[in-house]
């Protein structure tokens, strides 16, 4: 009888599984128990902040403006409130955005808010 190799597939998944763990720090790189846990905790860290970035972009941008409007005489709530009553529909990226590059306009926006606030 002729003889018959095994294991190619499962030498495809480790080698697959070490080439993912290259760059990690010690024996995470180069065993594959270790390497598969740390990649398994990777990826869970990975969904988590994916999450955590787009909560920690608007905090910024909200604390951007908040700083802008301080000096306006505006607290970011009621800069936020006044918007709404007036239908203008900028998100607080673009508004944080015009802030930082076109501060003029920014400027005669809470202008045109604050003189005309529809009750």
């Amino acid at each position: 009888m002729a003889r018959v190799k095994r294991g190619t597939i499962s030498h495809k998944r480790r080698k697959k599984v070490l080439a993912k763990a290259k760059g990690f720090r010690w024996g995470r790189k180069s065993k594959y128990r270790l390497a598969k846990d740390a990649l398994r905790h990777a990826g869970e860290y990975a969904y988590r902040d994916r999450k955590t970035k787009k909560r920690l972009f608007r905090q910024d941008w909200q604390r951007t403006l908040s700083g802008a409007l301080e000096s306006q005489g505006l607290n970011y709530s009621r800069f936020i409130a006044l918007l709404k009553k007036n239908n203008i529909s900028l998100d607080r990226k673009i508004l944080a955005q015009l802030v930082k590059d076109y501060p003029q306009t920014f400027q005669q926006l809470v202008e045109k808010v604050t003189e005309r606030p529809l009750s």
